[in-house]
């Protein structure tokens, strides 16, 4: 029984079927049509990318019987054998394995020759790279002064390993990495053809795995196809790469939105069962989160087969944009790290505690809606944020409780899309009144320095947005009789914490210590539990 591995199968034969790499493309055919053709083209690149198919895709163009041409027939005996891999002036030689100086050589010794079919003889050396200094000498002159019958073509993955002698005597193209996107548009195609069913989901996830490499992602669609019974679909998929579930990673970020580490830990557990490869795990964890940080940021994205919209929106709602982007860099710092961990699920255990550990306490407001059973998170004191207002009114002692004007000022900078600069000139004002258009606020004299034309401009854009109307801002100069958010949110965490260290104090069992063993407290140590 005879099968043709799909890498082979669906090989590009011509120019118009090579997947991206168009700076490549568009330079050889400018150069066969206008008939400028250069000697010696030095393609560079990781593997599976198409550097040897592009230069069997030449060798086809300057050897086509219709002419030398940017787009072979496909049909004529050269163009067919050298499909087959069988033209004789198509000399494909393995620097790997003939490194001598000897061989080279041997090899050069028929340049001069004609070619016996073709109309050029071409050389097509694979990972160039690898020969040795002597061989590259042998290889030197040829290069520089070769027949006019005599094409060169190397092809390596690393070009810092070549002589710069050799590399000004070439024509150089870098074949770039492809994107996931190409290789899973043409993953589906081919299925397609190939009339094979599969999930878009599966196709997302073999193009990712691809790293870049077409080659890579065909053969992990061929593995996928036998592992599947005939089915591309995302369990299989997933089963076959040793990556978890979608589900066990929105679960881990909605975890992460609430900050509830015991049941994080849980979840952890959890994943024991199906033996993952826990650096493959925090990568999809660091996928989510960037998807959650461009639909937070880029208007109308619309996610993508793995994530849908509206996961992604539940979840940028639940987290705040510099919580997403802290998770995420500690979740590739992490995954970095997994090597110096005792084992691989300690290290994944402590990076997800790393990111709870490393939250601020103290966030911008950003308006964010808690998840489901994230309640606990919204009662906390975060400058300005949800519950400000609400928890500076609880707090405050009987009978001074906070003006309106500062209540609803803090309430509304809670609701504004502002981060920085903006929103701390914001938090050191309070609101004096509006009068049609204009805003009247009172700004903190000592924070008279983060005023400026840019904040200004800033918080007025943020306020037109939120009255959906054009205003314009007025400052004074402290006289507003008024607690600013900021000095609120200072005020009711100053109170948490005298709460804290009183509970501290009157604690029987601190009482107990102090009375038998002479114990200290230090007050600046005790802290109120969010």
């Amino acid at each position: 029984m005879s099968y043709t591995a799909l890498a082979r199968k669906w090989r590009p034969k011509t120019f118009a079927e090579l997947i991206g790499q168009e700076h490549v493309r568009r330079a050889l055919v400018n150069a066969l049509e206008s008939g400028r053709v250069h000697h010696a083209f030095l393609f560079t690149g990781t593997r599976g990318v198409g550097k040897t198919t592009i230069a069997r895709i030449l060798a086809k163009c300057l050897n086509c019987e219709s002419g030398v041409t940017a787009e072979p027939c496909g049909v004529c005996a050269a163009c067919r054998e050298i499909d087959a891999g069988r033209f004789p002036d198509l000399i494909e030689v393995d620097a790997a394995s003939r490194t001598k100086v000897d061989d080279t050589r041997e090899l050069l010794d028929n340049v001069q020759y004609a070619p016996a079919r073709g109309r050029y003889k071409v050389y097509l050396v694979d990972e160039v790279h690898m020969l040795s200094a002597h061989s590259f000498n042998a290889l030197l002159k040829t290069l520089e002064e070769p027949p006019p019958h005599v094409k060169f073509l190397l092809a390596t993955t690393d070009p810092q390993k070549l002589p710069v002698t050799v590399l000004s005597r070439c024509l150089q193209f870098n074949l770039k990495r492809l994107p996931a996107a190409d290789i899973a548009a043409q993953l589906k195609r081919i299925l397609t053809a190939e009339s094979v069913s599969f999930d878009a989901a599966a196709l997302t996830l073999i193009a990712q795995a691809a790293d870049g490499s077409m080659r890579d992602g065909l053969s992990l669609l061929d593995q996928l196809i036998a592992f599947g019974g005939g089915h591309a679909g995302e369990a299989e998929t997933r089963a076959m790469l040793g990556s978890v579930a979608r589900d066990h990673v929105v679960r881990i970020a909605e975890l992460l939105a609430r900050g509830e580490s015991a049941e994080l830990l849980r979840c952890a557990q959890a994943l024991e069962e199906f033996a993952p490869d826990y650096a493959q795990v925090l990568d999809e964890v660091a996928r989510l989160l960037v998807r959650v940080g461009l639909y937070q940021s880029v208007p109308r994205y619309e996610g993508d087969e793995l994530y849908a919209p509206e996961v992604l929106e539940r979840l940028a709602t639940a987290l705040a944009p510099e919580d997403v982007q802290l998770f995420y860099q500690t979740a590739i710092t992490g995954r970095r790290d997994l090597a110096l961990a005792p084992d691989p699920k300690s290290g994944f255990d402590m990076t997800l505690l790393r990111m709870l550990a490393f939250r601020p306490a103290t966030e911008p407001a950003q308006a964010h809606t808690p998840l489901p059973g994230s309640a606990a998170r919204g009662t906390q004191s975060r400058s300005g944020g949800t519950a400000s207002a609400t928890a500076a009114s609880a707090a405050a002692p009987a009978g001074a409780a906070a003006p309106a004007p500062t209540t609803e000022w803090t309430a509304l900078v809670s609701q504004l899309d502002l981060t920085g600069a903006a929103r701390q000139l914001a938090n050191h004002c309070v609101l004096i009144g509006r009068q049609g258009a204009v805003v009247r606020l009172a700004l903190d004299p000592r924070n008279q320095l983060v005023r400026t034309a840019a904040t200004e401009d800033k918080l007025a854009q943020a306020l037109s947005r939120h009255f959906g109307a054009t205003v314009r801002l007025e400052f004074q100069t402290g006289g507003a009789g008024a607690e600013t958010p900021a000095a609120q949110a200072r005020r009711v965490s100053e109170t948490e914490l005298a709460a804290a260290r009183r509970a501290f104090e009157d604690d029987p069992a601190v009482k107990g210590l102090r009375e038998r063993f002479g114990a200290t407290v230090l007050p600046e140590t005790v802290r109120p539990v969010k």
